[in-house]
């Protein structure tokens, strides 16, 4: 049996945010935590997509400005690329629901490397939104890939979601990673 070489690729936000209809300071960002329970049982690697100008941490001045980058379509760089991309098979890829799809990073993430012969398995945390367009999205930016159905996480849930995570992960006919 081939072993997987996989990737849990990430954007998440700490600091302010909206958590269960209130504002909240987190350490830890809720995308963050469900990357954290992959890593753990399927043995990947950890990837946070880091934009070079880091959204604000007041909630109220982070939404604007994401959402004027999503307005401009814009293509936000990245600190850093992951090492031996190719190299790769599998990649879960994390964030937030924001507006209905992903942040703008991970469009930049997305449309930055070849995903050509890779699976994706898309993971969202939100506060009611679900998975939105982003699953849509990520077909049509890595026509090349295999996109299996997400898994869509309450963000004010997170620390109560492994075993979703663990169901989620058990739906692949091949589940090799637990």
């Amino acid at each position: 049996m081939r072993i997987l070489k996989i990737l849990i690729a990430y954007f998440s936000r700490r600091d302010e945010n909206y958590v269960g209809g209130a504002l909240r300071n987190l350490t830890v960002g809720n995308t963050e935590v469900i990357a954290g329970i992959l890593a753990r049982l399927t043995g990947g690697t950890l990837f946070a997509l880091q934009p070079v100008q880091p959204y604000a941490r007041d909630y109220n001045t982070c939404i604007d400005q994401a959402q004027t980058d999503q307005r401009r379509n814009a293509r936000p760089a990245l600190q850093a690329w992951p090492e031996g991309f190719a190299d790769y098979d599998t990649v879960f890829l994390g964030y937030p629901n924001y507006w209905g799809t992903m942040p703008m990073p991970v469009f930049t993430f997305l449309e930055g490397l070849d995903f050509t012969g890779k699976t994706i398995y898309p993971f969202c945390t939100h506060e009611g939104s679900g998975l939105g367009r982003s699953e849509a999205d990520i077909r049509r930016l890595c026509s090349g890939a295999i996109v299996k159905p997400g898994l869509a996480v309450v963000g004010g849930r997170v620390g109560q979601a492994e075993a979703a995570v663990r169901d989620w992960l058990l739906q692949e006919e091949q589940a090799v990673w637990l």
